[in-house]
């Protein structure tokens, strides 16, 4: 808490807090969270990532939620029952969802929700599916597996880029896709192509791709017209082209105040919001990339939370005022995505760009022996023991503990720099090791143990030829994204957090051709994926034999390491840092891209 008696580095620092007229952290009204890293996009349908899905959840609403500690059961939100086939709104062998909207919800420019907004919402994601997004969990299940707005183009009238759809055929397209979202009164019916157990999951709240947007208004905003004739011009955008990248108009219990990318997000409590409004009235979302400071903010009490890395977490246990919530159960893991098909042009990170000792070539991870060779020069166990204290367990693979297919005792790469070493002379026909390679790789600022892991492989790698050159540069966590998406990224460590329990969920991101990691590997990738794993996982997805499903989805977890098709770093626990008279909050290991501050308050 703030002293009567500032010095000016302290006067400084409260002064950060100051958005509108004075609101600080001892204000029982005003939440301050100090995190760090930057946004990618407001856009619910278009953000993929835990840093913007945790605004997106506190402004906007899906039509169900998530029990308080279940993945299997729900809530309704939105909608007034859960459908289930008890009640009679689960039909047809679960191809049919029925959901009653609920009635006097208010948007936050005051506006009702409608039926008409719900369908709007969806096939609005249907629509924009933009690259490498969160839309193919929809596709999936509406549509079936594998299929997406360019796949359903082709098949109805022939066009492989739904860019290039006349008015006419974009017609065409809208009327397949509006077949799956009907309107009956004040019901919403979702038609599903083929029974899919996890769609309940996909519609629960902090699932953006299913929020509920406000169709009047993003029409008035420049967002999709609702007309079936536009879609060439609303699909795949660039994401600051996105009408809705810094706009935002929802149902749920914040409105967006403020947004300065990087520097802060400021958050106000609905007053009309359809139930009880937010006991906290402000919420002011810090970015803070170093964590000395991270760590000031907490011990003078002008943070109510704060970002803490695994390796500083014994630094505020024991902090006086300061509660530590740990070692809870994560579905989620760290891995290094290496691209098959670097882009070269304007890339600093390549270097020369060509297999000279002075670069590298843009197909560098396409050779098996490279990947291979980095997968063994990760100390994994050091990182686990030093870089995050032990919180978390290897990985063996994309798949998490927890889920079908996960087995303790698979193959996995061990640190071994000499096993490394012979991959490395198997690269390139022994051109590699003879001409040596400099590569920059990459992690998003504030983040330690993304910067750990790359400067232990830099130092291991150095270590094997001297001809090895690794570099390590740090970026805006936007950034990271933008060049993981355009193809530009090298090598670096990202991380996948369950959308839902499911094994699907996670080898589809890592190993699919269309995956948000295995799409923008490049053509070597995809080319590949299309023919060795995605008729798997395509498998793995429809299969409702337990028996054969497990064996699908350890197949898939064996192929991922037989290519070492990413470095599978670790799974990490969670933890969370609050000043101690914070409560109010709940836990659900796949569900919370952050906090829900709807939940919190402060005595």
């Amino acid at each position: 808490r703030f002293m009567k008696r500032l010095s000016l580095a302290v006067l400084v620092i409260a002064l950060v807090f100051v958005v509108s007229g004075l609101v600080f952290a001892d204000n029982n009204d005003t939440f301050v969270d100090i995190d760090m890293g930057n946004i990618d996009s407001l856009d619910p349908h278009f953000q993929y990532d835990s840093a913007s899905a945790e605004i997106v959840a506190n402004v906007y609403e899906n039509l169900i939620q998530f029990k308080p500690g279940s993945l299997t059961e729900f809530e309704p939100l939105l909608a007034t029952e859960v459908p289930t086939v008890e009640n009679g709104l689960i039909k047809n062998g679960g191809k049919t969802y029925i959901f009653p909207i609920r009635e006097g919800v208010q948007f936050h420019n005051g506006n009702e929700l409608t039926p008409e907004d719900v369908k709007y919402s969806f096939l609005r994601a249907l629509i924009q599916d933009r690259s490498g997004g969160p839309v193919w969990m929809l596709y999936e299940a509406l549509f079936g597996v594998g299929t997406s707005l360019k796949s359903i183009s082709s098949e109805v009238v022939r066009v492989d880029d739904p860019k290039e759809l006349t008015p006419e055929q974009s017609a065409e397209v809208y009327a397949y896709l509006e077949k799956a979202i009907e309107i009956d009164g004040n019901n919403v019916i979702f038609h599903l192509a083929e029974p899919y157990p996890p769609f309940l999951s996909i519609l629960a709240r902090n699932n953006g791709v299913s929020a509920i947007l406000d169709r009047e208004w993003c029409i008035e905003v420049g967002d999709w017209d609702g007309q079936p004739t536009s879609i060439a011009k609303y699909y795949d955008p660039t994401k600051e082209a996105d009408p809705l990248y810094y706009k935002m108009n929802g149902t749920g219990p914040y409105m967006l105040t403020e947004w300065v990318n990087g520097e802060r997000t400021v958050l106000t409590a609905f007053e009309n919001y359809w139930r009880e409004p937010a006991k906290i009235k402000t919420v002011i979302i810090r970015s803070v990339d170093e964590w000395s400071t991270r760590k000031l903010y907490l011990q003078r009490g002008d943070a109510d939370s704060v970002h803490v890395d695994a390796q500083y977490l014994s630094q505020v246990e024991g902090m006086p005022g300061v509660k530590v919530i740990k070692d809870l159960p994560r579905m989620a893991n760290t891995v290094g995505i290496m691209n098959f098909n670097i882009v070269t042009e304007g890339n600093p990170d390549v270097h020369s760009g060509k297999l000279d000792g002075k670069g590298v070539p843009s197909d560098f991870f396409s050779d098996i022996h490279v990947r291979r060779a980095f997968s063994y020069a990760m100390p994994y166990d050091i990182f686990i023991k030093e870089a995050v204290q032990g919180r978390g367990q290897k990985a063996r693979g994309p798949i998490t503990a927890q889920l079908l297919g996960f087995d303790e005792n698979s193959p996995v790469y061990e640190f071994n720099l000499e096993k490394a070493e012979e991959e490395f002379k198997k690269a390139f026909n022994g051109e590699l090791w003879e001409k040596g390679f400099e590569i920059t790789i990459l992690y998003n600022t504030g983040n330690s143990e993304r910067k750990n892991a790359v400067d232990m492989l830099k130092f291991f790698v150095e270590q094997i030829n001297p001809k090895f050159k690794v570099n390590v540069r740090g970026v805006q966590w936007s950034t990271y994204l933008d060049n993981l998406v355009a193809g530009k990224f090298t090598l670096g460590f990202m991380g996948w957090g369950a959308d839902y329990a499911d094994p699907h969920n996670f080898v589809v991101p890592y190993m699919r051709s269309d995956g948000a990691f295995g799409g923008v590997k490049g053509e070597n990738y995809v080319n590949w994926a299309k023919e060795n794993v995605d008729p798997l996982i395509n498998e793995g997805a429809v299969t409702v034999d337990p028996v054969r499903r497990e064996e699908i989805y350890k197949e898939l977890q064996n192929i991922a390491i037989e290519q070492a098709l990413d470095i599978y770093l670790y799974q990490p626990e969670a933890h969370y840092v609050f000043r101690d008279n914070v409560k109010g909050f709940v836990y659900e290991p796949t569900l919370h891209p952050g906090l829900y501050f709807y939940d919190l308050y402060k005595e």
